[in-house]
């Protein structure tokens, strides 16, 4: 903590105890009530102890993800973690649960058959998996006929990705092709045999 002004330190170290033991990030508002000081002053302080922990090259570092603060290992030593941790995991998401989760992120709100429409096959045993898991959730009801139930992710899924919102999400753009790329495409699937 060498570089945070002296009259912080106090208060940084008290940041780092309560990140330690919480299981979710930590909004900078309940750390200015805990701390007893403005939330400006929090995140201050929370700035500093992240520029501290990456001067030092901890192995964790200390960042801003679903509207809070939370301690996490360092993205350089991700593989010893996944060995880690992901040895016996038998918790991977298949490509059609990692693929809804992206239709549900981008699309949001969104129903299951909006999200079948978007994937040709039934999407029902794969948005149940992964409300099961905390990463979807019901966030409405659509007005039209049957009132069918929108589906939206949890902060769960902004913490897993490291996010602090969707507008983090990347851009779409960079994973669409162009229009001659897909014209070409078309051209190549239309083809008859006997071209």
């Amino acid at each position: 903590m060498s570089a945070l002004p002296f009259e912080w330190r106090a208060e940084a170290a008290a940041v780092e105890a309560v990140l330690i033991v919480a299981t979710e990030p930590v909004p900078p508002g309940l750390l200015a009530e805990l701390l007893e000081v403005p939330v400006d002053r929090v995140e201050q302080v929370c700035t500093a102890l992240a520029s501290s922990y990456e001067e030092e090259e901890r192995g964790f570092e200390l960042v801003r993800v679903a509207g809070g603060y939370r301690l996490q290992s360092h993205p350089a030593y991700r593989g010893y973690v996944e060995r880690f941790v992901l040895d016996d995991a038998p918790h991977r998401l298949s490509p059609a649960a990692l693929e809804t989760l992206a239709i549900v992120a981008y699309k949001q709100p969104i129903s299951r058959a909006q999200i079948a429409a978007i994937r040709g096959v039934n999407a029902d045993g794969v948005i149940r998996m992964l409300a099961s898991r905390g990463y979807v959730e019901p966030v409405g009801r659509d007005e039209g006929p049957g009132q069918a139930v929108l589906f939206g992710t949890t902060r769960l899924f902004l913490e897993r990705l490291g996010l602090n919102g969707l507008e983090d999400l990347p851009p779409l753009g960079q994973f669409v092709p162009d229009a001659a790329t897909v014209e070409a495409l078309e051209h190549v699937l239309r083809a008859s045999p006997e071209e």
